[in-house]
């Protein structure tokens, strides 16, 4: 196998000023933090998606954010398919989880979407459920909340405290996917 095999790592999430501290957002905001502890900028755009592309360790990785809403995040499969970048098995999704508590993180190689729609869009453009994916705990609406006003709603303080909690063991994670992904494209 060549050791050039790249892989991509895709934060969900909506586009726009307005949803970037909203519980939606997580996965975004996880990656944007992962972008500037690898030096990966994200500041290339092509077909609603913004992207960066850096080497880590010999790897050649690519960061990436549908900037379409949430239930449209599939439209980042065509572009990872131009860029060569192995589906599903060399794809890592970041993606919030009402089901966890926040700052809870759960790594799971595939499986289904748990009702996240951003990842079941990319499930159902990849045509496989074997995507590895964190995904980032933003609790459960209180009673009488709307789901949707819930997960669109902003981040208090005390919520992102626990995302910062969670830094070092989402590092560990990615670390861990990434060292994976070098042992695969190596062929070890």
């Amino acid at each position: 196998m060549s050791p050039f095999r790249p892989c991509a790592i895709v934060g969900l999430g909506n586009p726009g000023e307005n949803y970037r501290w909203t519980r939606h957002n997580a996965g975004k905001i996880f990656l944007d933090n992962l972008a500037r502890d690898l030096n990966i900028p994200l500041t290339q755009r092509k077909d609603s998606i913004l992207w960066g592309e850096g080497m880590v360790d010999g790897l050649r990785v690519f960061l990436s954010f549908p900037e379409t809403y949430m239930n449209l995040s599939g439209r980042v499969v065509p572009w990872m398919k131009q860029k060569n970048i192995d589906l599903p098995e060399r794809v890592l999704i970041l993606s919030d989880d009402i089901n966890l508590p926040s700052g809870t993180l759960r790594y799971r190689e595939g499986g289904g979407a748990g009702g996240q729609k951003g990842l079941l869009s990319i499930i159902q453009a990849a045509g496989s459920d074997r995507i590895a994916r964190i995904r980032v705990g933003v609790g459960s609406p209180p009673p009488g909340v709307d789901l949707s006003d819930y997960v669109l709603g902003q981040i208090p303080s005390s919520e992102r405290e626990s995302f910062v909690l969670a830094w070092k063991s989402f590092r560990e994670m990615v670390d861990r996917w990434l060292l994976s992904m070098r042992k695969t494209s190596d062929g070890a």
